[in-house]
């Protein structure tokens, strides 16, 4: 008898996640980090993208980013994701889900679904990505560390985080 999978295990998870930080502090640039994790993204799901605006959301605590201390929106995907044009159709579903990360920063839970159905596409996972790549890199610069130091310690982070 084969048992039906229901969702993501915590082992795809816990492999998004690493293969993000991993990624990132290899240097590994956008495309190459969305070909490493598309296998895990089941059709017609968020996951990983949820996961991955926790890990923006967790960068930016880690970080001390706050409302009196803000990283710009403005210039944070031309400065952060030098490899990858963003066209215009895509700059609301990158900004959405930056500012998604924030919003699960400060305690807000964002309406996924409800944003994600009006796309009409499957593809949050892959701008959840996008956008999980430029806020980290903004807050390993901010915090004056290379981006390998930063994910070494955003990976402690989201391990304890659950």
């Amino acid at each position: 008898m084969t048992m039906v999978r229901k969702g993501p295990s915590d082992s795809d998870r816990a492999e998004a996640v690493g293969r993000l930080l991993s990624g990132l502090a290899r240097g590994e640039e956008l495309f190459e980090l969305a070909a490493a994790l598309e296998h895990l993204h089941p059709r017609h799901n968020t996951f990983p993208g949820e996961l991955f605006l926790g890990v923006a959301a967790n960068a930016l605590d880690l970080a001390g980013v706050g409302r009196t201390d803000p990283i710009a929106y403005e210039g944070l995907l031309d400065k952060h994701l030098p490899g990858h044009r963003v066209r215009a159709r895509e700059h609301r579903k990158i900004q959405f889900a930056v500012l998604a990360s924030a919003a699960a920063r400060g305690g807000i839970e964002p309406d996924l679904l409800a944003e994600v159905i009006r796309w009409q596409t499957d593809d949050f996972w892959f701008y959840a990505l996008a956008a999980a790549v430029a806020v980290t890199r903004a807050c390993a610069e901010r915090t004056g560390q290379p981006v390998s130091a930063f994910t070494e310690r955003l990976a402690a982070r989201n391990a304890t985080a659950g």
